[in-house]
């Protein structure tokens, strides 16, 4: 093969194993919501 075929070819199996490579798992951090508290009901009765 030419030189820049072999370069081609290279530069192409490298972003393939990039791509393919298993990615890190992303620890997502949630902080806990207050809870909601019940407004207080009024009766005019």
């Amino acid at each position: 093969m030419s030189k820049s075929k072999t370069i081609v070819l290279g530069l192409c199996l490298v972003a393939f194993a990039a791509g393919c490579a298993r990615k890190a798992e992303e620890v997502v951090y949630v902080e806990p919501v207050q809870p909601i508290a019940a407004e207080p009901v009024y009766s005019k009765y």
